[in-house]
């Protein structure tokens, strides 16, 4: 008996001695693989730990690299178009959605204060405006609010400055010359709202100095100056270079369209191309135009009286008696659709070339267009050549309508405006800028007293087409200084019409950087 208990005792150890060894033996390969993956934690640690200061040191570097191109000219980490195309860049990038942007670097200065401004006007009177603001801003070492638009004028445009320009790329394009902001910062608002703030319409055509003497103090004081009229409130010439400059890289650089308007100018001009050559004639014959200027050549008494009183219901209009046949023959005046087309004619404008009409309503529609489709047949327009879809999302934006036909006039082969308005004058001189791109600039006051003997007899067509073509030799934007008539700025050629001081720096690397008082 106590040998079958002996053995029994003996085969439960050993049972349980062989329990003892699996277990303990589980327990070392488990203990085994927490090492292990203790292990792996810690390689992987290291690694993004090493992914992680690689990165850090890589974009230290390329901080770096940004800032030495502001000082070297380096092109290819400027944050604004230079050698390369918007199109270019991104087939460059295979289609990424996402692209990385080096922003030039900010501009640390002691602000002085905010400056907030309401422009007046259409799209090229604002346009010309804003590039003055950003600069007196920029001097006065002030913040800028983005600028707000107008919305009570004629045409009644809701657009924001968004709905017009990539507001985005003209705040980050210029941060290196001046702070802007999409709205004042909530303690600056609060002073706003409590109408702690001074508003004032600046005196047109000033030198530089009078914003340093007479608006700085108002914004040391006020700490906000609101500038509720900004249309030619800086002097075309006589102000310092850096300034001058300033306001072109805003006006070719920093005012750029929304993508949505440059998509649809690209494609209007895609379709143009598509058919040969084309020009654009910017055709002032709208009815606001020629109530405002009183100009009724053509017109019958029942126009006459309409337009005299459409002039009467806008009170910001001068309500005054106008002689329309005196102001015509001064060369005051847009020219007609009949006199636009014996121009052309007598220029050796070919007769098949597409014209694009870069405007809005004519006034009396094909009546009035009946004399320049007889003689140039293929008169197109943006709403002939899109589907109206295209369009459903500008329509009575006034603003955005015109922004298209300044693309289109952009690059059109030929330009010719029958008015010098803001329009024609701004756009004259961003084709001076792309290299004096041909823009016939009509000698009206000259060419109504050709036409007035044309059409009396008193000279041949050969005659008449020989006194046109000599006359516009030298007008077809070629390179030239701006004419500057002391005491009387109204009357000398406008800045951005010829931004001479711009053009001659073209060729140059180096961004030029404006003077702070």
């Amino acid at each position: 008996m106590c040998r079958l208990k002996d053995c029994e005792e003996s085969n439960r150890r050993r049972k349980w001695g062989i329990m003892g060894l699996k277990t303990a033996a589980f327990g070392g390969d488990r203990l085994e693989k927490l090492r292990n993956s203790g292990v792996v934690s810690r390689s992987r640690m290291k690694l993004w730990i090493i992914r992680a200061t690689t990165s850090i040191l890589l974009w230290t570097c390329l901080v770096q690299l940004t800032a030495l191109s502001e000082t070297r000219g380096l092109r290819v980490l400027k944050g604004w178009p230079s050698c390369f195309s918007q199109e270019s860049s991104a087939v460059a990038l295979d289609g990424q959605s996402h692209l990385l942007r080096v922003l030039p670097p900010k501009r640390i200065y002691k602000n002085n204060g905010y400056l907030m401004v309401s422009c007046n006007g259409g799209l090229n009177q604002m346009r010309a405006a804003i590039c003055d603001m950003v600069s007196i801003a920029r001097y006065l070492n002030v913040t800028l609010v983005v600028p707000e638009l107008d919305k009570t004028s004629f045409w009644n445009d809701p657009s924001e400055f968004q709905d017009i320009f990539d507001v985005d790329h003209f705040i980050t394009s210029l941060r290196d010359e001046v702070r802007i902001l999409k709205e004042l910062p909530p303690r600056v608002k609060r002073r706003v709202e409590l109408g702690i703030i001074y508003t004032m319409p600046p005196v047109s055509w000033s030198d530089i100095s009078y914003y340093h003497n007479q608006i700085l103090p108002l914004i040391q004081k006020y700490k906000v100056v609101h500038l509720n009229r900004t249309d030619a409130r800086l002097a075309n010439n006589d102000q310092p270079m850096d300034i001058q400059r300033l306001r072109c890289r805003v006006n070719f650089n920093a005012l750029r369209f929304t993508p949505q308007i440059e998509e649809l100018g690209r494609k209007v001009i895609k379709i143009l191309r598509q058919n040969g050559p084309f020009i654009v004639l910017h055709l002032r014959y709208e009815m606001d135009m020629l109530a405002f200027s009183g100009c009724t050549q053509g017109c019958g008494a029942d126009e006459v009286e309409e337009l005299t009183q459409m002039r009467y219901a806008y009170p910001w209009w001068k309500e005054k008696v106008i002689d329309s046949d005196m102001k015509r023959k001064e060369g005051l005046c847009p020219l007609t659709p009949e006199e636009t087309a014996l121009t052309l004619r007598a220029l050796d404008i070919d007769r098949n070339i597409q014209i694009y009409i870069a405007a809005g309503e004519i006034y009396r529609g094909e009546r009035r267009l009946s004399s320049l489709r007889a003689s140039y047949p293929n008169l197109v327009w943006k709403e002939t050549l899109l589907e109206s879809s295209d369009l459903r999302y500008f329509q009575n934006h006034s603003s955005q309508m015109a922004a298209l036909d300044y693309l289109v006039s952009l690059e059109s082969d030929i330009f010719v405006p029958t008015y010098d308005g803001n329009m024609a004058k701004v756009v004259e001189g961003h084709r001076r800028h792309l290299g004096y791109k041909k823009t016939i600039l009509l000698d009206r006051r000259l060419l109504v007293e050709l036409i007035d003997k044309y059409n009396s007899g008193l000279l041949n067509w050969d005659e008449f087409s020989t006194a046109v073509k000599d006359s516009h030799a030298q007008r077809m934007g070629n390179p030239t200084n701006r004419l500057v008539i002391p005491d009387r700025p109204k009357e000398e050629d406008y800045f951005y019409a010829n931004p001479w001081e711009c053009l001659q720096m073209q060729n140059e690397d180096e961004p030029q950087k404006v003077s702070s008082i």
